[in-house]
């Protein structure tokens, strides 16, 4: 790909062209991206070193080999009726909107080009992000390895089935409020045993950052490590009875439960309203 634009360069689309650059798969003369403010405009292109615009969305998708989608799921369709005509079957689209399923991108653009659908969580704004990827029947080996790379500059990559991103959505999505409610939860743990806030917050998040760590390279089911953990009558054990007693793990899978089937009614109330058959 020689030329990507970031239409809609927030939070997320700005952490992803710090991706792109890190990971080489554009250089800064061949990435652009379009803000709605000049404000915004020139913080980024200060920050980046690219061509960034308030506006434009036409103009700087007719030059692009690769079209980033970063704004929100009731912004997606407007966007795509503005850039619809200039675009072409040899660019890609690459859409990070929540809930808008490819079928419906395909529609809105008419234009038999392939298309991927990205589920990125916000921590790759610290490059530490979990992403899921699902592409359309266009997209070939060489354009996945390229989107691939994007997202590995900015944490983990998977590709699945596009009807898994419901899931993908409420598990990694929403899943970073979910460890942040967990670290608010122990902070105060510790400030009612007479922590200090700050000891409490630095002992609460490097806890939870090295127990990730730890079951990332060491690979090992989390039960296991748990029971590393774990010493016969010891304090974790009663700890852990205590989470077991007020359902700390049906808690959780019912979140990711609920949030799914949320997800799903998303989908078909944004191809209800855009008539999509």
């Amino acid at each position: 790909m020689k030329r990507i634009v970031v239409i809609g360069a927030g939070n997320m689309g700005s952490a992803l062209i710090g991706g792109i650059l890190k990971g080489g798969v554009a250089d800064r003369e061949h990435l652009a991206a379009t803000v709605r403010t000049t404000e915004r405009a020139e913080e980024l292109a200060a920050k980046y070193g690219i061509c960034v615009t308030a506006g434009g969305n036409r103009e700087a998708a007719a030059g692009a080999d690769l079209v980033v989608l970063a704004v929100k799921p009731g912004t997606l369709p407007k966007v795509l009726e503005e850039i619809r005509e200039v675009l072409r079957p040899t660019q890609i689209l690459l859409s990070l909107a929540a809930a808008v399923p490819i079928s419906l991108i395909e529609k809105l653009t008419d234009s038999g080009m392939p298309v991927f659908r990205a589920m990125p969580n916000i921590p790759v704004v610290v490059e530490e992000g979990a992403t899921a990827v699902a592409a359309n029947a266009h997209c070939t080996s060489e354009q996945r390895a390229a989107i691939e790379n994007i997202f590995r500059a900015v944490g983990v990559v998977v590709f699945v089935e596009e009807e898994l991103m419901h899931a993908v959505t409420a598990l990694s999505g929403s899943g970073p409020a979910y460890v942040y409610m967990v670290i608010e939860a122990m902070i105060a743990g510790g400030l009612k045993m007479g922590l200090s806030r700050e000891v409490s917050t630095r002992l609460s998040e490097q806890t939870v950052l090295g127990a990730a760590k730890l079951v990332r390279e060491t690979m090992l089911h989390p039960a296991i490590l748990r029971d590393q953990v774990i010493t016969p009558g010891g304090v974790t054990i009663s700890a852990i009875h205590e989470l077991e007693k007020h359902g700390l793990r049906s808690m959780l899978i019912s979140a990711i439960e609920t949030a799914t089937h949320h997800s799903e009614s998303r989908t078909r109330a944004l191809l209800a309203k855009f008539g999509d058959s």
